[in-house]
Formats: C-alpha cells, sequence, structure tokens
C-alpha cells in the first residue's frame, strides 16, 4: 500500500468533511457560498493538517468548476502563468464558473510571484484559493489580501481526532480488513499536535508494526514505536499559535524561564525564526515600551541578526533577546495610548485640524489664516510653549497615561511641569 492513510480516506464532500463547522456547518461562513457555487477568492490560514486543501478540492468539485493546483514550494511565476493561461482558455470570460486555483503554502511565494496572480484574480480569469499556515496579514502582499476573503481553519479537537481514527478503521479498504481496537487514544492524539494528517500517519506506522490482523492499540504501544523514529515525530502537544500564546504571556509576566522553555518548543517544532522573532518586536512595543525604550531596539537588531544567521545560530540570539525583554520593566501605555485615541476617532469622525496647526505653502493659505498663530517652541525657554494641539472638541483629553515604573514615572513628572490640562 504505497498511498498514505490520509490520502485514501480524504473525504471528498462536505458530509463526509470533519471540523470546521464554524465555516461549512448550517450557519457557517463558507457553507452558503459553496452550496450557491457563489466562490470568491479566499485564503484558507490554519496549523498544518487541518484540511485546507481537503477544503478547496470540495469547493471545486461541489461548485463543478476547472480545478488547478500547484505548490508554492516548487512553483514559480513561469509555472503561476503557465495555469492562468490554461485557465482563461477553460472559460475564464465567459462563464460565471471561473476555474479554481489552488495555491498550497501560499506565504512561500515571493512579492513578484504574489504580484503574478493579481491580474487574473482581479479580472476574473481564476478563483484563487490560497492556503497559509502562516499569518496573511505578514505574508501576503496587501493587493492580494484586498481581494480575498480571509478563513481560519482550527486544529482538531480530541473528540474530532478519535473520530477521525474511527472513520479510518471503517472505511479504508486496507484497515477495515484488521480488527482493530482503540483501546487508548491519548498517545497519538498527544504526537499528533491536532494535526489530522500526522495523526494518520502515526496510526498507520503502527498499525504496520504489527504482524496480526487482531490489533490492540493502546499509550505503550504508539510510544514505544513512536521512540523509534524520534526525528520524525519529535513534535508534541498543542499547535503553534497555542505555543507562541504561551511565550508571548511568558516574557509579559517576566518569567524568563518559562519565555525561554517555549521560545525552545518553538524552535525544536520547526517554528520559522522570523515568525518568532516579529513576535518579540511586538511584544518590546506593547508589553514594555517607554518603561524599557532599548527594548524594541534589541528586538528589532534581534530580527534582523537571526535572519542573517539562520538556525541553528539563531536560536542563541533570539534566546538573548527573549531573555532580556522577559526581565525588562513592562508597561503597556503606548499601546492603550494608541487604541484609545483610535477609537476617540470612530467616535468623533474627522474633526477639523486647527488653523494654526496647519501648513501653508500657498499664498491663498496664508491670506486664509493657515499657520496663523502658530508658535515655534524652539524659540521659547525650555523649548516649550502652551499651545492647544487638539481639536477644540477634545481638548483635554488624556489618552497617554504612563505606567508605574522608573522610566515612565520620570515621564510623568516632566508632562505634568508642561501641561496642567491633562491631570498628570
Amino acid at each position: 500500500m504505497t498511498t498514505p492513510l490520509a490520502e485514501r480516506i480524504r473525504p471528498k464532500s462536505l458530509q463526509d468533511y470533519l471540523s470546521q463547522q464554524h465555516l461549512i456547518g448550517p450557519k457557517g461562513a463558507l457553507a452558503f457560498q459553496i452550496q450557491k457555487g457563489i466562490i470568491p477568492s479566499i485564503i484558507l490560514w490554519g496549523p498544518p493538517g487541518v484540511g485546507k486543501t481537503t477544503l478547496a478540492t470540495i469547493i471545486a468539485e461541489t461548485s463543478d468548476r476547472p480545478f488547478y493546483s500547484l505548490s508554492a514550494i516548487n512553483s514559480g511565476v513561469k509555472e503561476v502563468r503557465e495555469v492562468i493561461d490554461r485557465a482563461k482558455k477553460d472559460g475564464g470570460l465567459f462563464t460565471t464558473k471561473n476555474p479554481i486555483l489552488f495555491i498550497d503554502e501560499i506565504h512561500r511565494f515571493s512579492k513578484s510571484q504574489q504580484d503574478s496572480l493579481l491580474g487574473a484574480v482581479e479580472k476574473g480569469w481564476v478563483t484563487l484559493i490560497g492556503a497559509t499556515t502562516e499569518n496573511p496579514s505578514f505574508e501576503v502582499i496587501p493587493a492580494l489580501l484586498s481581494r480575498c476573503q480571509i478563513y481560519t481553519l482550527n486544529a482538531f479537537n480530541k473528540e474530532e481526532l478519535e473520530e477521525l481514527l474511527k472513520r479510518a478503521i471503517k472505511k479504508d479498504e486496507f484497515l477495515s480488513k484488521k480488527t482493530i481496537k482503540l483501546d487508548e487514544t491519548d498517545a497519538l492524539i498527544r504526537l499528533s499536535g491536532g494535526d489530522a494528517r500526522k495523526l494518520l500517519n502515526i496510526f498507520e506506522l503502527v498499525i504496520a508494526s504489527f504482524n496480526t490482523n487482531a490489533i490492540t492499540i493502546t499509550n505503550d504501544s504508539v510510544t514505544q514505536l513512536v521512540q523509534q523514529n524520534p526525528a520524525r515525530y519529535d513534535k508534541t502537544g498543542e499547535q503553534h499559535y497555542d505555543i507562541i500564546s504561551a511565550f508571548i504571556k511568558s516574557v509579559r509576566g517576566s518569567d524568563p524561564n518559562a519565555a525561554v522553555y517555549w521560545l525552545a518548543r518553538m524552535i525544536e517544532g520547526g517554528e520559522d525564526l522570523k515568525f518568532i522573532a516579529r513576535r518579540l518586536i511586538i511584544l518590546a512595543s506593547e508589553d514594555i515600551g517607554l518603561a524599557n525604550p532599548t527594548a524594541l531596539v534589541m528586538a528589532n537588531n534581534c530580527f534582523t541578526a537571526a535572519t542573517a544567521v539562520g538556525y541553528p545560530e539563531a536560536r542563541i540570539i533570539l534566546s538573548q533577546c527573549t531573555i532580556y525583554l522577559a526581565t525588562s520593566p513592562k508597561s503597556n501605555a503606548s499601546y492603550m495610548a494608541i487604541n484609545e485615541a483610535q477609537q476617540l476617532v470612530k467616535q468623533t469622525g474627522d474633526l477639523s485640524i486647527p488653523l494654526h496647526l496647519r501648513n501653508a505653502p500657498t499664498k491663498l493659505m496664508k491670506q486664509l489664516g493657515y499657520g496663523e498663530d502658530y508658535k515655534y517652541a524652539h524659540n521659547y525657554e525650555g523649548n516649550f510653549v502652551n499651545q492647544e494641539f487638539l481639536p477644540p472638541e477634545i481638548t483635554g483629553t488624556t489618552l497617554y497615561k504612563p505606567g508605574n515604573n522608573s522610566k515612565e514615572n520620570s515621564i510623568r513628572v516632566f508632562l505634568k511641569k508642561l501641561w496642567n490640562k491633562y491631570n498628570y
């Protein structure tokens, strides 16, 4: 049997598709579109082995559309253009059922490769379905994102993975000929990390290790076999987004030991170092901010250095930055300030800019009072003069509230001397 179990039992219809009810259930965001065949270009975002490719194939078959598939790992601009040309011949402009172009791991496409898709998507020659394990906001160019709907797929839970195993035993032609008892499933599920494909690969490996048709699956039988193949099954537990959450919260909670542990979990699991380094940059500003402004410099330098060096040495740089951020004083004041400012903008709309703050590059603008009465701070003692910088409707609104730490306490003292209206 050369075809993997995951491929042999791949669902062919929505009725057989397991999980993702928020997308394909009775009230799912995609269910109505699939049933009506009104399919927009979409990006399916989720961890490995949650059914992104399967869902794309079902969408194509249900809507009765030509289906083209490319992998970003081994396809370039040339291959993309060739497929688009074939798709145009299959209907394109002359039918509402445009061919579907599925691109697996679309986050691996460079900017130029993603650019090559724009025309075909915009003109309707193809309906794009991209699959990615990485946040599309970081890895997909804005022009392409704006032309696609983003749908998030979740990792399988324990009950769904157990149901998947039962389906495999019942429906697979090879397994159904054996007498298989699932006595224990914890080890299988733990080792899969919510990845259905990985679960079925491990399960098939375990089944193949028995020389009898009567098989009882226990945690010990799975663990003993997997320990003989550590390189293949070295990833355990939660999906990467759960681990990054634990990592972030450990740094925020000033626990360098927990933070570096979760860092090691990500590194050993093969997490993209750029993904980790980006999170460190965000952490440096969101959770440390002005309590230690050097943290952002450190994190940015970490990103540059780690990506330049690459694994395995990049782990040392990531560790240094992680421990530095975890042991830094914490403040979310800058983060809260921009949140409150954006909320204020949404509530008050486009308030008029005070005339004295406006630019006056033309004679007419000067005649209209643009820039008039503006006071140049450097012309005054201490490089400060009391004047209004907010629209009159929101004058005195305090958006930045310094945190309780050494650096921001000094900022509070500085601001208190300057501004009575902000109540510092």
